[in-house]
């Protein structure tokens, strides 16, 4: 490949990202419906025919927006979990992560609100894909024995998913449903009813470290 076709890819790959994020801020600041292809491209810096290079249409960009959005998502949720670590307190981190990056990163947050766009089919249901992990990883609690007797890891999972879910919607208006102190004060409410006396007391509501 001569230098000038790498020059050409760059620049082409840079245009495409420009038109992801432009398209995000504008389906978060809009909504999908009415978000206009000519707000998307003007607020990236390029002509409607440059955008119609990389994206057929607007249905073609929020696929994309989406499957951005996914890598952001797995980049919190694929967090190494330690030797003999809490799988409970992974998940307390792990929202505390998400609510994070939901706070400063739109394109993570058009990609969840693309989910809940009643007038297209999702590529990547990023609620969808949250809820599994969430599920998965009680599943694991549960088998582990981090869970109090009777608290069935799927009505647990329901639970989580429905408050965080729930906050994603609500700190789209206001930021503070996404704070930190709004996460923890959800953990130190919910944890006791899901986690044994004796586990408790070694989970950090607030999260062990930033994700």
């Amino acid at each position: 490949m001569t230098e000038h076709s790498m020059v050409k890819q760059e620049r082409a790959a840079r245009t495409r990202d420009a038109l992801i994020r432009s398209a995000a801020e504008v389906f978060d600041r809009e909504g999908f419906p009415v978000a206009s292809l000519a707000a998307i491209s003007s607020l990236a810096g390029v002509s409607n025919g440059a955008l119609h290079f990389h994206f057929a249409n607007k249905a073609a960009l929020a696929d994309a927006v989406e499957e951005a959005a996914l890598t952001r998502l797995l980049a919190v949720t694929d967090a190494v979990l330690p030797l003999g670590a809490s799988r409970v307190q992974l998940l307390v981190d792990v929202t505390h992560g998400i609510a994070g990056a939901l706070r400063g990163d739109v394109v993570l947050r058009a990609g969840f609100e693309l989910s809940g766009e009643v007038s297209r089919v999702p590529r990547v249901d990023l609620r969808e894909q949250w809820r599994r992990w969430v599920e998965e990883t009680l599943e694991q609690a549960a088998a582990g024995g981090e869970l109090r007797p009777g608290v069935a890891a799927g009505d647990a999972g329901g639970a989580v998913v429905a408050a965080t879910v729930g906050f994603e919607v609500l700190g789209a208006r206001d930021a503070e449903w996404l704070s930190a102190s709004t996460v923890t004060r959800f953990w130190g409410l919910l944890l006791p009813t899901l986690v044994p006396a004796a586990l408790l007391a070694d989970l950090e509501v607030g999260g062990t470290h930033p994700l």
